[in-house]
């Protein structure tokens, strides 16, 4: 196979944005391994998607510990693209990775533990040939671990070398203020929050787009197509090989009624008349609020990768485009 070199006009195009009061920047599409990288996917198309992904200017890539099926998988895979294609531009890249759903047997492969946190990452490192992630987030809170243990775990974490910032993943917005107060003592701010959010799912909306505004913390919302309600797929029922038909998995066919399947063809005609795909102004109606730093996309093929890329050619909403959607969502 050609070994990969990068194209030379991969920033022409993309836009990058600052996430929250740091120095960083980044890419205002970034790219998520939770499908379609793991042992039971098909290796070559996994390479070719960060291949064009990177080619595009999409610098950032999004793991977790568990992410596959099997579990663990996914970063064995990044790990060997890494190691055959991207080593030369791995100062280009924003790697992150999380921990906090269970990953192994017995006690200690779940939540927010300390010992946890940091075994996990130790584990993921090792798992991409990596001496460090740029972003380890605790993937979500734990209620029986107090919240100054897993901040601590985070802190120390940095401290140590194995990742440069860190973040978290589907806290409240109380929850989140609190472990970033706790953290900036630390000495440690929190970068980033990685929320569920999209048109259909707004919950984010209620405080907690306000606290990591005030508290100078960037936000990367994930599902932004809703598993795939937000595309063209359901327009007309559901599918035989669709998410939802399957039995197991995230989407359930129930999420999937005639009442939300109303909602769709009628934002598909707002999409038309704006000349984007569904999925495009989906991502283009997070985009359009500058708290948003970045939109977690995943893709299963090249062509779905290049139509969410479509989507930052139209990032611009008039007040009745506005008001319509709303309405519509209601």
């Amino acid at each position: 196979m050609k070994h990969y070199v990068a194209s030379n006009t991969r920033y022409n195009s993309m836009t990058y944005r600052r996430c929250g009061q740091s120095g960083l920047l980044l890419p205002e599409l970034s790219l998520g391994l939770w499908h379609n990288f793991g042992n039971v996917d098909n290796y070559k198309t996994s390479k070719q998607i960060l291949h064009t992904a990177f080619d595009k200017g999409i610098t950032h890539f999004d793991l977790a510990n568990n992410y596959g099926p099997p579990p663990g998988s996914a970063e064995e895979n990044f790990g060997k693209i890494l190691k055959e294609s991207f080593l030369p531009y791995r100062d280009e890249l924003i790697i992150s990775t999380k921990a906090g759903w269970d990953m192994w047997p017995g006690p200690y492969g779940d939540f927010g533990s300390r010992k946890y946190l940091i075994a996990s990452l130790d584990q993921s490192l090792m798992r991409m040939g990596l001496d460090y992630v740029d972003i380890f987030y605790h993937h979500r809170p734990d209620n029986d671990t107090p919240i100054e243990e897993s901040m601590g775990a985070l802190n120390q974490i940095v401290n140590q070398g194995k990742a440069l910032y860190v973040g978290i993943s589907s806290y409240s917005a109380e929850e989140t203020l609190k472990a970033s107060k706790i953290l900036k003592k630390l000495g440690t701010p929190c970068l980033i929050h990685q929320p569920r959010y999209n048109m259909i799912d707004k919950w984010v909306e209620n405080g907690l787009l306000d606290v990591l505004d005030s508290e100078g913390i960037g936000c990367i919302p994930f599902s932004p197509l809703e598993q795939g309600i937000l595309t063209s797929k359901y327009l007309k029922g559901i599918p035989k090989n669709s998410r939802a038909a399957k039995s197991t998995g995230f989407l359930q066919e129930s999420q999937v009624n005639q009442e939300v399947i109303k909602k769709v063809i009628k934002l598909n005609e707002v999409a038309k008349k704006r000349g984007q795909s569904l999925a495009q102004m989906a991502i283009a109606w997070l985009l359009k609020d500058d708290k948003v730093t970045s939109v977690l996309i995943g893709v299963s093929s090249e062509k779905q990768l290049l139509d969410n890329l479509g989507a930052l050619n139209n990032l611009e909403f008039s007040v009745s485009e506005l008001v319509t959607i709303e309405t519509l969502l209601k």
